[in-house]
């Protein structure tokens, strides 16, 4: 079960990194897609005997595919990410993926059968989404100067973006029931594909586009584990439990990152992060 816990740690560090390592949502995004092709190209390296076993035409277009909406779904997030600021943009994001991909996971391939697992697996969902919903309250008695004029109008057209392209790239692996550990390298390749669409005719061939490169590596950490925990405990579960790593990316925006809070908005993100640690155990439980 605690490999379902490393993408926690690692995608909850992915909006601090890149915030560290600058740079427009082309050049984060590019610079992420090369990151992931090395880490898949060690890890199908250590693991060739297996990767050529699963070796298929179905394995390569399942994987390119799934690293083109995985490219849509975080270039669209990083963007959120500069419009309204990672503190809020990342658990508004992390709850519209949950109730997506949750629901996917559990109604159309019926992870949740009995009547145990429906009943807990929504009553996490519900603290999973409160806990969202606290994270990103603001305080309305604070004055507009925290340091991020935000632009709501665009974090919201390109969350609603990310959230249909995270919820296809893991849809798609699991509708197609193909080998995740063997898929690593297809997908990385399709992400690359999809960095270098987004970063056509743009200046995305500069240092921060080399520096997010670590960026990359953190997201092809918590990839691969994600979709090893899919295979023990299922799409619903890992998904999920992995993207309760917004506890880490809200609380690194405010102390890494100098995203002000008030101690009301303090408040709400203490009770937030709570709810979802709660739900996040609810999910564990249910396998």
């Amino acid at each position: 079960m605690w490999i379902a816990l490393v993408p926690m740690l690692a995608w909850g560090s992915i909006g601090l990194v890149s915030g560290k390592m600058g740079g427009d949502a082309h050049q984060q995004t590019l610079g992420m897609t090369f990151g992931a092709l090395i880490f898949a190209i060690v890890t199908t390296i250590f693991s060739f005997q297996h990767f050529l076993q699963y070796n298929s035409f179905k394995l390569w277009a399942v994987g390119i595919v799934s690293g083109l909406c995985w490219c849509l779904g975080q270039n669209n997030q990083f963007k959120a990410m500069k419009a309204i600021g990672v503190s809020k943009a990342v658990p508004i994001s992390t709850g519209a993926q949950l109730v997506t991909t949750t629901i996917a996971g559990a109604i159309f391939f019926h992870e949740w059968t009995t009547t145990r697992q429906l009943g807990f697996g929504f009553l996490a969902l519900l603290f999973l989404v409160l806990g969202v919903v606290f994270t990103s309250l603001r305080d309305k008695s604070k004055a507009d100067d925290d340091g991020i004029k935000e632009d709501r109008t665009e974090g919201a057209k390109t969350i609603i973006i990310s959230t249909i392209g995270f919820l296809l790239y893991t849809v798609v692996v699991t509708l197609f029931s193909v080998n995740t550990q063997a898929m690593i390298l297809p997908q990385a390749v399709g992400m690359v594909l999809g960095g270098f669409i987004f970063s056509y005719r743009k200046n995305s061939f500069e240092k921060p586009m080399y520096k997010n490169m670590l960026t990359g590596l953190f997201w092809g950490a918590g990839n691969f584990c994600m979709f090893q925990a899919t295979t023990l405990v299922g799409l619903a579960i890992s998904f999920s439990l992995s993207q309760s790593g917004i506890v880490i990316s809200t609380f690194g925006s405010i102390f890494l990152l100098g995203e002000k809070k008030t101690k009301k908005e303090m408040g709400y993100v203490t009770i937030g992060s709570i709810l979802v640690i709660i739900g996040s155990i609810i999910l564990g439980m249910l396998k």
